[in-house]
């Protein structure tokens, strides 16, 4: 079975909520709620590819050192595996938009589970309201 390595990043803002992006319609698990992230390209390294990935995605810039590894998802999917790592950046320049995804949302870490999500993003949940809590 293929692995794909996909990453992602919780963006958390001053009010300690957490951003998440809507899937557009025409891909799949369209109208669910991710975290933003994407592939990680071949000779890309995790943290540059969410870089890459927030700049396309949602017009922001951030730098490396903002970006703080928090725990991984592992899932496996009918077709490939799915290996998720999990960052948390709490900075970043610019204004958050959509440009890829059809809504995005800043929501509490306990409410995370209001909006349906991918199979491999719903274990992330209970890290964050953890690591959230004490914020």
């Amino acid at each position: 079975m293929k692995i794909l390595l996909v990453v992602a990043v919780a963006l958390v803002d001053t009010d300690g909520r957490v951003l998440i992006a809507q899937r557009p319609q025409g891909k799949q698990m369209a109208g669910l709620w991710e975290f933003p992230g994407g592939k990680v390209e071949a000779g890309e390294r995790p943290e540059e590819t969410l870089i890459r990935e927030l700049h396309e995605e949602l017009g922001i810039e951030t730098q490396e050192d903002c970006l703080a590894p928090l725990t991984f998802a592992s899932h496996a999917y009918p077709d490939f595996h799915l290996l998720m790592p999990l960052y948390i950046c709490r900075r970043w320049q610019g204004l958050v938009q959509a440009h890829e995804h059809a809504d995005l949302k800043w929501v509490r870490a306990t409410r995370l589970r209001d909006y349906p999500m991918p199979p491999a993003d719903e274990p992330l949940i209970p890290v964050l309201i953890d690591t959230l809590a004490h914020v």
